[in-house]
This record gives C-alpha cells, structure tokens and sequence, in this order.
C-alpha cells in the first residue's frame, strides 16, 4: 500500500472516531459505523481492531464512559439517570455496574470523589490512540498576530500533579458558580507556567481563570486577582480534544516562531477555552493558544 493509499484508508476510519464523538447518544451499531467508512459490514469490525488495536465496542464504551466521567465530575446538575440513558444502558443499576467495573468507583462515588490517577491509566489508550490518528492541521497561515487586550482574571492556582488538575476544575467551576461567572458571560484562560513532559509533577505549575470586571474578594477556595498583561500575541486555533494539543503548542515554538522573526514576550504561554467537552463532542472542543510576543 503506497503512502497515500494508507493516508486515504485512514482518514476514513477517522471519520469514524469523529462521528462517534458526535453521536454517543444514538444506536453505533457494525452496521451504521461501517456506513460511515464506506467499508463493507462483514470485515468493519476486524478493520477497526487491526488498525486501532482496540474493539469498536470497547472504543464506544470507553468514550461514552468518558464523557460521563466529565458530566459526573463537572456538570453535578445533569442527574445520574439522565447521563446513565444518554450513555447507552437501559438504566441506572446496568450503567453504575459497567462504570464501576471501568473507572472502579460508582457513578456516585466519582462524582463525589473522583479518583483522577487510575482514571488516567484507564483512559491513557484513548488518549495515545487519538494522538496517533486524530493529527491537529497545523499550517503558518492559521496562526494570525494580534493585540491581546489587558484582561483581569479571578485566577485558581494549580500546584503540583497535571493528573490532579481535575480536583482544581472542580473547584473552580463551585467559585463560578457561586460568584455568578459562568463560561457563557466570563472568558476561560489557563496560563501554563511548565510544561508537563518536562517538568516533575511535584513542581507543575498552571493557573485556571476567568476574566472578570470585579474585584476578587477573600475566599476559602483560594481564587486570586490577577492582570493578564495586553500586548502583540501569536494565536492558534486547536479543534479537538487536549490529547494533541501539546503538538500544536510545540509548532508554535518550533515552526513557527524560527520562520516568523518575532521574539517571545516575558509572559507565559495561555489558553483561551473557547467550547468544552462534554458540552460539545470531543474532536470539536476549541482552544485558542497565545504565543505573547514583543
């Protein structure tokens, strides 16, 4: 099979993860995935574990389970019941077995408690799966310079484990909820201090925010004022799930930043979340990452 033989095979087996991602709620019968590939019915399933090395069932069953981990630990007011029928089981005993037996804590626990190392492990082939397959479309002429206007934040000081970030959501988002700044009226920012491949999960360093006019006031949930400095900024546009998001930030800095002429501004490297899994599907959450330039 030639290179671009390969490409084209592929890439309809990716239409398939991005309809997954866009249909988790409907019937993903052999019959309908296999329509999507335009491949025949009869080897779909066998094309899809060689070329994955995973089950299109077991696929289909992890990514609904992860969107349900994130409804369960981010969005407490859509009931149990409610994520238990959208994700497939016919109620809520069938679905807290297969949660449990996947995450090993119930659907109640998790929400109360989530237990965010081995939930890691277990989603770690979904993750390597989308980094091989998924690539971001990163070009020079999606990335634009532009004048990022000076914003103040209401800021959550992440310190140590990336895996532990989940815990730092968690309670960002009871600050937004009691302080009357939700993502639809209030901007979303992290400000990535390190970067975790490089940096000992002891000394990670990440800040979640939310642009706000208010003064930030003393709380018990540690949410600081800060100024996210104006000036010139590098930005790219990533569509997708924060699997590949480290390619497109390492572009940013290898590629494009040696062929532009510009020079990096003393102020870290942020994100703006623009749309959230699991409020939309995975492959369309949106990140835009700044570059601060002189």
């Amino acid at each position: 099979m030639n290179e671009s033989a390969a490409d084209l095979y592929c890439a309809r087996f990716c239409k398939v993860l991005e309809y997954i991602d866009s249909h988790l709620d409907d019937d993903l019968t052999i019959a309908r995935l296999s329509n999507v590939a335009a491949f025949s019915k009869y080897h779909f399933h066998r094309q899809f574990s060689e070329l994955f090395g995973i089950s299109v069932y077991k696929y289909v069953q992890l990514t609904r389970l992860k969107r349900a981990s994130y409804q369960l630990a981010f969005r407490d007011w859509i009931p149990i019941v409610d994520i238990s029928l959208a994700s497939g089981y016919e109620n809520h005993e069938s679905f807290s077995r297969a949660f449990k037996k996947s995450i090993g804590q119930t659907p109640s626990e998790f929400r109360e408690h989530p237990q965010w190392n081995p939930w890691h492990l277990i989603y770690q082939p979904l993750s390597d799966l989308r980094i091989e397959h998924m690539k971001p479309n990163n070009q020079p002429d999606r990335v634009k310079v532009i004048m990022f206007k000076e914003t103040k934040v209401a800021a959550l000081e992440h310190r140590g484990d990336p895996n532990l970030i989940g815990n730092s959501v968690r309670k960002f988002i009871e600050w937004r909820k009691q302080n009357n700044l939700p993502p639809q009226v209030s901007d979303t920012f992290n400000i990535l201090y390190d970067n975790p491949s490089e940096t000992s999960p002891e000394n990670f360093r990440l800040d979640i925010c939310a642009s706000t006019e208010w003064d930030v006031t003393n709380n018990s949930f540690g949410v600081l004022e800060k100024t996210m400095p104006g000036g010139r900024c590098a930005v790219l546009r990533y569509i997708g799930d924060d699997a590949n998001l480290g390619e497109s930030i390492a572009y940013l800095y290898s590629n494009w930043l040696p062929l532009s002429g510009e020079e990096p501004r003393d102020f870290p490297l942020f994100l703006q979340r623009v749309k959230f899994f699991p409020d939309v599907p995975e492959h369309e959450a949106i990140i835009d990452a700044f570059l601060p330039l002189k």
